[in-house]
């Protein structure tokens, strides 16, 4: 059985339809976000590499079909249309780390029908997930000012799989590090780490514990320093690092309590101890909203570790997204129900310095001074460009997020951006409108 099992019955049911009726003429898909969650003012694109990966491998064997036929609980060769069936399709998306606006397209799969239709719930997945995830990551970036973060997030995410995914998209949009090992190693980034509680309670008392820890680590070591009482943690702490001589690069990290009053208390006792190079790293249920405010407090942390608030993106867990049909057979097609209007055609974004948008076709030419979002990542099945580094992603986000105004990057309350629609795209779809109010609901007496 292979990922192509992992969708929607219902769209084995339609491609199966369409494969009886011959309908296996092109059709484009568009995924896109309707409209923004509270307190987002912009999100970066995610998923496309994962999509990509998927499209390539889309294959649907004799295992495959026959899991199709015992869901439908109909017999394997009625469902024979099915099998062999391979992706062919173009890909048309946003490479990862662009800052994208509600309504624009993430990604736009042509291909036939049937193919297009089988993997969106897949693709629909991925993109939803991961964008979220990357749009909750770099506002935790643009909180934390300068400062490092790392993901602590593995152990409460929804899976070891989104686990990864946190990771890898922490690390594309700025994070230092990651706890999770097996991300670490798969995406080559740096591994961080320190202790829990229960290693503290484990010894006779704390400066045993900091002693041993020290020991058996060589090289800069983090100490978990609220155990039991922060302050006389700290001075433990130092007490070891300065006997062992480790305070080059080492670190406490405070994970509970008044996480701004304790790391001014911690950074006295630190400084007084000789000990100004060890760092302050905090945690304990952070995320960009509480990093802004021990930013805006001035407490003197260096390294924000950030967990389940971020990994499950606990304020905005899903996007409004979709994934519509907006081309069948050369024919342009839209959805007219209310509050989830679609527009018709393959789709371009031209963007212009600032964030400043225009959502046009794909066919338009390029306004003057701007630049087509939507690459061409994939033809015939097959990726037409080399896989995505993570390096030229974090660029990516890094140059498209300073180009936001402010507004848009503000913590609380921002102002989301929103694209404008070309005069081309406008004009196709009132003529595909009342195309549709002519032919399809006029002769039942129904208007949109």
């Amino acid at each position: 059985m292979s990922d192509a099992t992992t969708t929607d019955l219902y769209e084995v049911t339609m491609a199966l339809s369409y494969l009886r009726e011959g309908m296996t003429q092109p059709a484009t898909f568009s995924c896109f976000v309707r409209a923004l969650p509270p307190d987002r003012g912009f999100l970066i694109a995610a998923g496309a590499e994962t999509v990509l990966d998927y499209l390539s491998g889309f294959h649907l064997g004799h295992e495959d079909v026959e899991v199709f036929a015992e869901a439908l609980q109909r017999p394997a060769e009625e469902l024979a249309p099915l099998l062999d069936l391979r992706f062919t399709g173009e890909v048309r998306a946003v490479p990862e780390g662009r800052v994208v606006l509600a309504g624009e397209p993430l990604l736009e799969i042509t291909a036939p029908l049937p193919q297009a239709q089988l993997v969106e719930t897949f693709v629909l997945n991925h993109l939803s997930h991961q964008t979220a995830i990357a749009s909750k990551c770099i506002r935790c970036v643009i909180a934390a000012q300068g400062c490092d973060l790392v993901d602590f997030s593995l152990r409460r995410t929804h899976g070891p799989a989104a686990a990864h995914q946190v990771a890898r998209l922490g690390a594309m949009t700025g994070f230092a590090g990651t706890s999770n090992v097996a991300a670490a190693h798969a995406e080559d980034l740096t591994a961080v780490g320190t202790m829990a509680h229960s290693y503290i309670e484990a010894f006779e008392d704390e400066e045993a514990a900091f002693t041993a820890f020290a020991l058996c680590h060589p090289g800069p070591v983090t100490f978990l320093v609220d155990t039991y009482d922060t302050e006389s943690g700290v001075a433990a702490a130092a007490r070891v690092l300065n006997g062992l001589g480790r305070g080059d690069g080492s670190a406490i990290r405070l994970d509970s309590g008044d996480l701004a009053e304790l790391a001014r208390r911690a950074r006295a006792i630190l400084d007084n101890a000789g000990l100004p190079q060890v760092r302050i790293v905090a945690s304990g249920g952070l995320d960009e909203y509480a990093v802004h405010d021990l930013r805006r407090a001035r407490a003197p942390i260096d390294v924000y570790a950030v967990g389940t608030r971020v990994g499950v993106s606990a304020d905005a867990p899903a996007l409004d997204s979709a994934y519509k049909l907006v081309a069948y057979d050369g024919r342009p097609v839209m959805k007219l129900s209310a509050a989830k209007l679609t527009a018709p055609g393959r789709k371009q974004v031209f963007r212009r310095p600032g964030c400043h948008d225009v959502l046009g076709l794909a066919d338009e030419p390029l306004p003057a001074g701007s630049t087509p979002l939507l690459e061409t990542l994939m033809r015939d099945g097959r990726r037409s460009t080399a896989r995505g580094r993570l390096d030229d992603a974090r660029r990516r986000v890094m140059a498209d997020v300073a180009e936001l105004p402010a507004t848009a990057r503000s913590i609380r309350s921002p102002r989301a951006v929103r694209p404008k629609m070309s005069r081309r795209l406008s004009t196709l779809t009132e003529r595909v409108r009342r195309r549709i109010e002519r032919e399809v609901l006029a002769p039942f007496g129904t208007h949109a």
